[in-house]
């Protein structure tokens, strides 16, 4: 019996997984949560096979809960289940070491390939996502036609999203519980790597690059 552990704070994708799980070939038992607390302390219960993990979930800290994670149970496979653009997130959390990275927009079969690929002790992510890893690899900064988001961290990204809502860097700090020195570090990294000067043209190369804002 596999044992499957779905961390998710909306019903409706939490019953849905497990309606997809529970019509796979192989027999599962599904334990569902919804906020990150209950993630570690399932895990501290017993071991599983497979965490499916919102990376937007109460309690969590964005990528550092996969080390958190991986300090309970090193060996269960993590598949990061998110609605956030995959094009700016996936690589980074498969970098910091989740097995597998999948949008919410993907279909029911892409959702049981996903699954079953973990179960089999393997890697997965969109061909999409690979073609961007592979990309990144072969990274040079004189092609025009690079992705510059590509070259932007997890934290980057975070402070990016908040920037283009139009909100305050003091209010950002807050909300990320940062000094505001740091965040005023980050969103100068983030002008510089995307050579822009201003948030109008951050929208612009968003828009360019459909980056979804």
């Amino acid at each position: 019996m596999t044992n499957i552990l779905v961390a998710d704070d909306h019903s409706i994708v939490r019953y849905g997984l497990a309606k997809i799980i529970g019509s796979l070939s192989a027999p599962s038992t599904v334990t569902t949560v919804e906020i990150f607390d209950d993630v570690i302390t399932q895990l501290e219960r017993q071991a599983y096979d497979l965490l499916i993990l919102d990376i937007n979930l109460p309690g969590g800290n964005s990528i550092q809960m996969l080390d958190a994670v991986r300090l309970q149970r090193p060996n269960t496979m993590i598949l990061v289940f998110s609605a956030y653009d995959e094009k700016m997130y996936a690589v980074d959390y498969l970098t910091a070491g989740a097995d597998g990275y999948l949008s919410k927009n993907a279909t029911e079969e892409e959702t049981k390939l996903a699954i079953q690929t973990l179960l089999n002790k393997e890697k997965y992510m969109s061909a999409p996502t690979r073609q961007q890893i592979l990309n990144k690899l072969s990274l040079n900064k004189n092609n025009p036609q690079t992705n510059p988001f590509a070259t932007l961290s997890t934290r980057e990204v975070e402070v990016m999203n908040l920037l283009t809502k139009g909100i305050p860097l003091l209010k950002i700090a807050e909300m990320l519980h940062l000094q505001i020195s740091t965040v005023s570090t980050y969103k100068t990294r983030i002008f510089s790597k995307l050579e822009i000067n201003s948030i109008i043209e951050l929208l612009e190369k968003m828009r360019l690059h459909n980056i979804a804002n």
